[in-house]
């Protein structure tokens, strides 16, 4: 970006650290092996949604504002409890297969569904919202926030056997083989032998042999700022492809101003939360920083489907979070130190610093 002689750019869900971000996509996956346990996608789905149930109105405490989304990830961090989850119902109804699933991938077809949830689904859900840690217990990745969908952990229905079997990322499993091991192959034949430290040394793989062309971690556009030009980064904080935490936090420490969308997926809308907000107006408010030097405090965003749609609303700059007031109709951008803290992580699997 530095090379070109650009006035500004508007940066949605900044994908850093390749070598780490594609291996991620095959950390549920292992977990379902080593935990033994691999539960219909819906039995997944719901606990989700109960997530999302118990996490609404918490940037509103008790005077809050109940829309059927998670404003405030971090406190959702803070208080929800995944066993609460556990002997909720679940119903889905059958699934004829697509040509494209959650993943972007083929799926499978599948049969109704109902049940309700176990301790050993409640105890999967967990493992993979804490993230990749070896088997030292250190942190080696993060994952998404809660109320992002869990889409990488998504299961295959085997009609044979009829029971459920894991399906191996492509996303992940086609980086490992050809970016790491250095095959022709498009995805891992078997995760038999593949442990937790497996995953951390293939990131570690990555992160040594890219780290010049595809981490894209070097954060010194100072040359850029000296010329004048002016940068916005938005993340969803719902992303399911691309964490917004620790990714967030590096570049949003030196380029202002940097938001978060609350509830808001990948790039686009959350099916889950579809009150969600997304922006819409950020090359305005760029060009209104650059001609009228008038950096924004808020960005300006809409609600695009669900009961709120075209409603507006303002989108905190990092690290301020909303917190809604007189019955949800007043938004303050506000934050505090126990919040904050949920963002920051320490990568101490590595025997060397991860930027």
């Amino acid at each position: 970006m530095q090379e070109f002689e650009w006035d500004g750019a508007v940066i949605g869900a900044p994908a850093i650290r390749y070598g780490q971000q594609q291996v991620n996509h095959l950390f549920p996956q292992v977990v379902q092996k080593t935990m033994n346990y691999v539960p219909s996608y819906c039995e997944l789905e719901k606990i989700v949604n109960l997530t999302i149930s118990a996490c609404d109105s918490l940037e509103g405490r008790a005077d809050g504002r109940a829309d059927g989304v998670v404003g405030r990830t971090d406190l959702c961090k803070l208080h929800f409890d995944f066993n609460s989850t556990i002997g909720q119902k679940y119903d889905c109804a059958a699934s004829s297969g697509s040509s494209f699933g959650k993943r972007q991938m083929a799926s499978a077809a599948s049969p109704a569904q109902n049940g309700t949830i176990t301790a050993e689904c409640a105890a999967l859900a967990s493992a993979i919202y804490n993230g990749l840690h070896d088997s030292d217990g250190r942190r080696a990745y993060f994952w998404y926030q809660l109320g992002s969908e869990v889409s990488d952990a998504e299961t295959d229905y085997d009609s044979t056997t009829r029971k459920w079997i894991i399906d191996i990322s492509e996303l992940g499993g086609d980086w490992v083989t050809r970016g790491v091991e250095l095959l022709e192959l498009d995805n891992l034949s078997t995760l038999d032998g593949i442990t937790y430290d497996t995953l951390r040394d293939w990131m570690l793989e990555g992160l040594q042999r890219y780290e010049d062309v595809l981490l894209t971690t070097w954060s010194d556009l100072s040359p850029f700022q000296r010329d004048g030009g002016k940068i916005i980064t938005y993340h969803g904080e719902s992303d399911n492809s691309i964490p917004p935490a620790l990714v967030w936090h590096q570049l949003s420490e030196r380029l202002v101003p940097s938001v978060l969308g609350p509830r808001t997926s990948h790039c686009n809308t959350n099916n889950l939360q579809p009150n969600a907000p997304f922006p819409q107006t950020s090359l305005g408010s760029l060009i209104e920083w650059v001609e009228k030097k008038e950096m924004p405090v808020t960005l300006n965003s809409t609600i695009l489907s669900g009961t709120n749609q075209g409603e507006q609303q303002q989108l905190c700059a990092w690290p301020l979070h909303p917190l809604w007031k007189n019955d949800g109709k007043t938004m303050h951008c506000v934050s505090d130190q126990k919040s904050y803290d949920t963002w920051i992580y320490d990568l101490d699997a590595y025997p060397l610093p991860v930027y």
